[in-house]
Order: C-alpha cells, then sequence, then structure tokens
C-alpha cells in the first residue's frame, strides 16, 4: 500500500518572494526531509514541475535536474523524491491527473490572486491550482484526500499526513 503526496507545479519562485525558492519551508530540501521520515510507510512524493507560474521553468526538461543540482537551491541539492517531466497543470493542456485531483478535493484559498501578467493558462477557473508548491495527499486506494493551498508550510503538512497515516493504520 503507498500513499502518494503528489506536489504540483514545483517551479521555484513564490508570488511574494524576490528568489527563486520561497523563504518558507516549502523547499525542495523539506520536501526531501518528509520523504525521508515517511518514505518507510510506503509514503511517496512525487514533483511535477510547470512553467505555467510567472514562467519560472523554461528551461528544457534536461536542465531541471542539473539547475536544482548546482543553481537553486544548489550545493549538490538531489531530490530523493521522483520528479516528473514538466507540464501543465492547468487550463486546457492541463494533465489529465490534475484534472482528476482538482475535482477530487475542494478549491484552496480564495481566488487566483493579484498575479496578472504571472498566470500563463486559460480558461482560468477557481479550481486550479494556485501557485508553486501547491499540494495533494493521495490515498493507498488512489483516491485523493487532502489539499493544501501553496503558501502552507512543509510542517503543517507533515502533521495532517502522520494524522492520516494514523487513523489509516499504516503509521504508529
Amino acid at each position: 500500500m503507498r500513499t502518494t503526496a503528489w506536489t504540483s507545479a514545483s517551479s521555484e519562485e513564490s508570488p511574494s518572494s524576490s528568489s527563486i525558492w520561497p523563504r518558507t519551508e516549502g523547499t525542495p530540501s523539506d520536501l526531501n526531509a518528509l520523504q525521508e521520515e515517511l518514505g518507510y510507510t510506503g509514503f511517496l512524493i512525487l514533483g511535477f514541475p510547470s512553467n505555467q507560474f510567472g514562467k519560472q521553468e523554461p528551461g528544457a526538461p534536461s536542465e531541471i535536474l542539473p539547475g536544482l543540482k548546482y543553481v537553486r537551491p544548489g550545493n549538490g541539492f538531489v531530490p530523493n523524491f521522483q520528479l516528473f517531466e514538466k507540464n501543465d497543470v492547468n487550463g486546457e493542456n492541463e494533465q489529465g491527473v490534475y484534472t482528476f485531483l482538482k475535482n477530487s478535493c475542494p478549491p484552496v484559498g480564495g481566488d487566483l490572486g493579484n498575479y496578472a501578467g504571472r498566470l500563463f493558462w486559460e480558461p482560468m477557473k477557481i479550481s486550479d491550482i494556485k501557485w508553486n508548491f501547491e499540494k495533494f495527499l493521495v490515498g493507498p486506494d488512489g483516491k485523493p484526500v487532502m489539499r493544501w493551498h501553496p503558501s502552507i508550510q512543509v510542517s503543517e503538512v507533515r502533521a495532517d499526513i502522520v494524522k492520516y497515516l494514523q487513523d489509516q493504520k499504516m503509521l504508529d
């Protein structure tokens, strides 16, 4: 049995940040730590880069991993979770998995915010993924369980995941 947290839109910048990685716990290093801590339960983190938020992931697929390792966050960073090919998470070309996830979990947050000129898809819907590092928890049966706004800290996400794993008798 596997419990999967889908991390979507893992391109870099937070809408309120001038640096590439958000200055919060929502960083790839925090996701590595979460995967390391809970991986023994069957928990998996899946990352899906997207260029739809501020066009922050413009590179070719072959540039994403070296960019993480040498640029941002740099310092030799290597994700210990599966990183998928860059794709659209919103709009007419969104991947089917996102349609499924967004239809299965209620929208988080209010509207899409004041990001005029920084969101690159149409049509826009209230259920759309709001920004980088929005997260979904998918149970071992493949059913989405929970969704977190991108501003939610990994520590809060961790607490919700631990509670879910305990409720499912997958964690002591």
